[in-house]
């Protein structure tokens, strides 16, 4: 152990050998009474020596103590003096009791003591930083003039007694500005990767007279010299229709105010293309280094694409930004795609012990239109096939009940529970008209399945499944049963349609497209005669859309109760409780886009504690980009949303504010 500095100053002991003397001389005392008396003698001038070098040391300690205390004082008042930043001390009520010259002189004013410091520092409460019962050396940041600081506070309990105790709070700003200038420099300056790509290359190139293509092809590839150049960004054409950007995040700062008019740019070009070129641009930003960026910006990319094209995603981190959406989604005539997943369904299929294919949560005629015909594609190479169902609705009421009177399907539909049960690793999970694991009927399943299979026709989310076995998500496709119906054509020549099977997809077809009016293309008639040749019945499809008259007037009264809110935008509500709300929030929407003068219209339906919208638009606004911004989805004509815990003034509100916001991006066609 190391002896103390001041192990000399030490109040010594009462010395045992005094005590041992006095005794020995009592002794001698005894035994010679002359000798006894000097020994006697001797004990006590012995005594009194080692009282007077006690005492002595004694003053000696105390007078070291009392310096050491008043330079200790010194010391400390002339730091506080002395501190090399503004400094001051208050009291909890904001008065200032004492500051340093560097604190006065950010203020052009006299003296400020016995002011408040919250006249000239709003934003700062002593109180409350004590009341926050935040440790010392907390800090905040304020803005003093034109100077950035970090504030550090330590409270400090003064007074002799309780009765006359206070508690001041000493604050020290460090002037940061040089500093949060580096960092947004830094910030400024960190590396952006852009990802374009040409959205529909071919399509266009095809429609384009073929002296005119060079023309073409030059006019995007021109667009995007300009634009990168404009940004100071290096930039490499790596295929025919995409490109690499190397750029800066002040530029992507600017591109995103402009929101990113690039997409208007090449959507202008007309040097003898019949159809509007698009782009997809995956934008990929604060990545820590080079190959997290391009990541972001792949990731990105693909997020466009599965969202239709025609449009940037900007991807910072978990976070992620979107841009244009105008365009509808424009029908891809080629037919590959299809060929090639069904060909990969169809070995998935063969390789398993057994198919579990599911939809949304409360399924409508698309979705189980798709899963009956994955269903029958199952069953064609005679695997064990299941569509897991918890609950019917009145939307697909009326096939089910068809469905359970036949033999073949009493077993096909299953619960949640029971397909948690009967799945394994070599079970194929095919989902159907839903991406977006918190959208699905049983989001357990996607952990218990080891290859799983989506189809889906809405654009993509930012919220989707990671890293399925195989994916077809196509955005320009009216309904996913138009999808599952070509796949079945692909599947296998002799795949034989149940008359069942081909109504209930032709239903969903019907359904999606509001009787072949909207996202309509060539492919979707193709799909739709192959049913009716496959035994479809117009007839029998027209019956399971028929209404009860209780569900007729009650749609009635949702039109009633509309209002336009904006230009064109209508927006009505559905009476609480009301019986099959959400089925008729929905044809609400669709019967409001009837009436002349109105291209866009939101239901809203009060559940409970939470509100259900539904939003449909003939094309002038793109209602999925609205309800995203309320945690929704779709595709452009055809979007939905739910609200959590809010009731329905509030919702109303919400919903106004999404589409004012929309608008003011200019998203609007």
């Amino acid at each position: 152990m190391k002896r103390p500095i001041y192990k000399g100053l030490r109040v010594p002991e009462i010395p045992i050998y005094l005590t041992v003397i006095f005794l020995f001389s009592l002794l001698l005392l005894y035994f010679d009474w002359k000798v006894g008396i000097i020994a006697i003698a001797f004990s006590i001038y012995l005594a009194f020596y080692n009282w007077r070098i006690t005492r002595k040391r004694r003053v000696e300690w105390t007078r070291y103590l009392e310096d050491l205390s008043e330079n200790i004082d010194w010391s400390t008042k002339n730091a506080v003096f002395s501190v090399p930043m503004p400094f001051v001390v208050v009291e909890l009520d904001g008065l200032i009791n004492w500051y340093n010259p560097r604190f006065g002189q950010l203020f052009a004013e006299g003296s400020l003591l016995g002011k408040n410091i919250k006249d000239y520092i709003p934003a700062l409460n002593p109180y409350d930083l004590i009341a926050d019962k935040k440790d010392d050396g907390d800090n905040m940041e304020i803005q003093l003039n034109d100077r950035k600081y970090r504030m550090y506070w330590t409270p400090i309990g003064v007074g002799n007694n309780r009765e006359n105790s206070k508690i001041l709070v000493f604050l020290y700003f460090q002037d940061i500005t040089e500093e949060m200038q580096m960092k947004a420099k830094y910030e400024e300056e960190r590396s952006v990767i852009v990802l374009v790509h040409v959205d529909n290359f071919d399509e266009v190139m095809n429609n384009t007279d073929e002296a005119k293509r060079p023309v073409v092809q030059a006019q995007i590839e021109a667009t995007l010299s300009e634009w990168a150049i404009s940004l100071n960004a290096g930039w490499k054409k790596y295929e025919r229709d995409k490109f690499v950007m190397i750029t800066r995040a002040d530029a992507l700062k600017i591109l995103e105010e402009n929101r990113f008019q690039i997409l208007d740019s090449i959507r202008a070009i007309s040097a003898g293309n019949k159809i509007p070129v698009t782009l997809s641009v995956g934008v990929g930003a604060d990545g820590k280094n080079p190959l997290e960026l391009i990541q972001f910006a792949q990731s990105a990319l693909d997020l466009a694409l599965g969202r239709g094209g025609d449009q940037v995603v900007v991807k910072r981190g978990t976070r992620l930004y979107f841009y244009g959406g105008k365009s509808k989604e424009v029908e891809k005539r080629t037919k590959v795609k299809s060929r090639v997943i069904a060909n990969n369904l169809r070995e998935l299929m063969v390789q398993s012990n057994g198919v579990f294919i599911m939809g949304h949560e409360v399924p409508d005629l698309d979705s189980l239109g798709a899963a009956l015909g994955i269903y029958r594609c199952a069953r064609h190479v005679e695997k064990e096939a299941f569509i897991v169902l918890n609950r019917s609705n009145p939307s697909i009421h009326p096939l089910v009940s068809q469905l359970i009177e036949k033999d073949e399907y009493r077993e096909v539909f299953i619960t949640t529970d029971e397909a948690l049960d009967m799945i394994d690793r070599q079970s194929v999970l095919v989902i159907v008209d839903v991406h977006r694991p918190s959208f699905m009927e049983a989001p357990e399943l996607i952990n218990d399945a080891e290859k799983i299979v989506v189809i889906d026709h809405h654009r993509r989310s930012a919220e989707a499944i990671e890293n399925p076995t195989l994916t077809y998500l196509e955005p320009y496709a009216s309904s996913t049963c138009e999808l599952v119906t070509e796949i079945i054509q692909y599947f296998d020549d002799k795949v034989e349609l149940e008359p069942l099977e081909a109504d209930a997809l032709l239903a969903g077809i019907t359904v999606d497209t509001k009787n072949f009016i909207y996202k309509t293309g060539v492919r979707t008639f193709e799909a739709a005669s192959y049913l009716r040749r496959a035994g479809a019945n117009p007839a029998m499809v027209r019956q399971l859309f028929q209404d009860d008259l209780e569900t007729f007037l009650a749609r009635a009264e949702v039109v009633k109760n509309a209002e336009i809110v904006l230009p064109g935008i209508a927006l009505s509500y559905c009476s609480p409780g009301i019986k099959n709300g959400s089925l008729i929030a929905a044809q609400s929407a669709d019967s409001l886009l009837t009436i002349k003068g109105i291209h866009t219209s939101f239901v809203l339906y009060p559940d409970k504690d939470d509100v259900i919208i539904s939003g449909r638009s003939l094309g002038n606004v793109n209602v999925q980009v609205v309800l995203e911004k309320l945690g929704g989805g779709g595709h452009l004509s055809v979007a939905g949303a739910q609200l959590h815990d809010i009731d329905l003034e509030e919702a109303k509100e919400k919903v106004i504010s999404a589409i004012k916001e929309y608008l003011e991006e200019g998203s609007t066609k």
